[in-house]
């Protein structure tokens, strides 16, 4: 048994060394060039910078303000399309930009973007918003507290910035994931492509469901007495935004 295992092992190797393995170089065929035509740019391609602080007249004092969640609840009826019709990125869910945030956004588009073909603009306001804050330690009471920063309220489905320009999806995709990514809040990046498949895809499911009881038709119909428990959002909205 140990010799015929011997002889195999040899005509395998001799087998081996007989055989020689030529290089053949393939013939690839790349796509042709995207022609861009004419894309209208902006008057400037760089992000602004923003306030800090938002500028009051001299001599008023600056409001305070409660919370006001609704802000960031619900659908943006408003600002929820792209207006180049290219790239950008979209929140998914409410939540609220810091300063911090936006020098995070335009620091990180001025490195990566190249400003030479490509373009970035805002399209949310400036934090405006503000947030009171009271120091360490300190007991209740004695009124609001001193503001401490500003803010702005972003609700689902709310445009964050737009990229554009002469270049393709795949080279400003991982741009804008990382910055989606560092958020406060979820937001995912976005093209014109994507937006008109999921809004077919939304039109096809609607028109072609034939479940019948679907969240709508049992809230609206009080199915076992739901709209005593439920929050007066998910009768308005129906449980698709939190």
């Amino acid at each position: 048994m140990l010799q015929a295992s011997k002889n195999v092992a040899r005509l395998l190797f001799s087998t081996w060394q007989s055989v020689s393995i030529t290089p053949v170089a393939g013939l690839k065929i790349f796509p042709p060039p995207i022609k861009f035509g004419d894309i209208e740019f902006p008057e400037r391609a760089r992000l602004k910078i923003v306030e800090r602080v938002p500028q009051f007249p001299s001599g008023m004092r600056p409001p305070k303000m409660q919370k006001r969640l609704r802000y960031m609840r619900g659908p943006e009826k408003i600002h929820n399309f792209l207006m180049y019709r290219q790239f950008g990125i979209i929140a998914t869910g409410g939540g609220r930009l810091k300063y911090n945030h936006f020098e995070m956004i335009r620091l990180t588009i001025g490195r990566k973007l190249d400003q030479q073909r490509m373009f970035a603009i805002w399209r949310v306001d400036p934090p405006w918003q503000p947030v009171t804050k009271k120091g360490q330690g300190h007991r209740m009471g004695g009124g609001k507290g001193a503001i401490d920063h500003y803010v702005t309220p972003i609700k689902a489905g709310r445009v964050i910035i737009e990229v554009g320009g002469r270049c393709e999806y795949f080279e400003v995709k991982k741009i804008l994931n990382q910055i989606a990514n560092q958020l406060p809040f979820k937001a995912i990046a976005v093209s014109q492509q994507i937006l008109d498949k999921n809004a077919a895809k939304e039109k096809w499911l609607e028109e072609n469901n034939l479940h019948l009881w679907t969240w709508k038709y049992m809230v609206q119909n009080n199915m076992l007495g739901c709209q005593k428990w439920l929050s007066p959002y998910d009768k308005l909205w129906f449980n698709k935004y939190l």
